[in-house]
């Protein structure tokens, strides 16, 4: 039951390493290789998936933050929000029953739609940080009540598609927090995603949409791969990695989409 299998801890380790050196991958690529090439059950790949990304980014959250690099109160003003709206959604996932045709369509549709806003956030990311630096920032209180309302929404979509706290984290972090540092964005982002991760895996295994051995085989890669970009990603140059990633991500979501 608990064999390793070597291509998935190779899928992992690829996920991972772009996870810490970007912040993105952890549902945005790997839900779709589970999908596309492992012909996992959407709803399966979308549980698996979540509780891989939380023990991947934990790793990573522990290196980002013997660095100093995350912003603590803008992960407990995420938290405040995703955590709430990820307990919902998941009961009317169980009520429906994810595991039919009809939710599995909507899943992969859901899906593609957020991979094709996570390739645009992630082309866009450069200019949107320079837009939201020359722009200046919101009053605290706005950041503050706009952080937990983002929050929220991504509750709803990382629980249905595991897809969002990533780039599109990233992304509306940099305007709402244009002060703070890409190094220091990506490293707020990654600690985030572990509590939501973790509740919306969670909630996923409880109604039976967790595959144990492939998990176990894809953080075998994947914790290794995040540990090690996570103490290269302050030192290293993401702009190719990203614009490729972008490239990949547009073909999947279209994949996803039409396919």
């Amino acid at each position: 039951m608990w064999a390793i299998d070597p291509l998935y801890s190779l899928a992992g380790l690829a996920v991972g390493f772009i996870v810490g050196m970007t912040g993105v991958g952890g549902g945005s690529l790997m839900t779709p290789l589970l999908i596309l090439l492992f012909n996992v059950h959407p709803a399966t790949a979308v549980g698996t998936d979540l509780l891989f990304a939380a023990l991947t980014k934990s790793a990573g959250t522990v290196v980002h933050g013997a660095g100093r690099r995350i912003e603590w109160g803008i992960v407990w003003r995420l938290g405040a929000g995703s955590v709430t709206t990820t307990a919902i959604t998941l009961m009317v996932l169980a009520a429906v029953g994810g595991t039919s045709p009809e939710i599995a369509r909507v899943i992969s549709i859901v899906l593609g739609v957020m991979l094709l806003a996570t390739a645009l956030s992630l082309v866009l990311r450069r200019w949107l940080f320079r837009f939201a630096h020359s722009h200046g920032s919101l009053s605290p209180r706005h950041q503050g009540l706009i952080t937990i309302a983002f929050g929220a929404l991504l509750g709803v979509l990382v629980s249905i598609t595991s897809v969002g706290a990533g780039a599109v984290g990233v992304t509306v972090l940099m305007l709402l927090y244009p002060r703070l540092g890409i190094d220091r964005i990506v490293a707020t982002d990654i600690a985030h995603a572990v509590p939501l991760a973790f509740a919306a895996g969670l909630g996923h295994w409880a109604i039976g949409d967790v595959d144990w051995p492939t998990l176990l085989s894809l953080l075998l890669g994947s914790i290794p791969g995040i540990v090690i970009a996570s103490f290269l990603a302050p030192r290293s140059p993401e702009v190719l990695v990203r614009f490729a990633l972008a490239a990949i991500l547009c073909v999947v979501g279209t994949r996803m989409l039409f396919g």
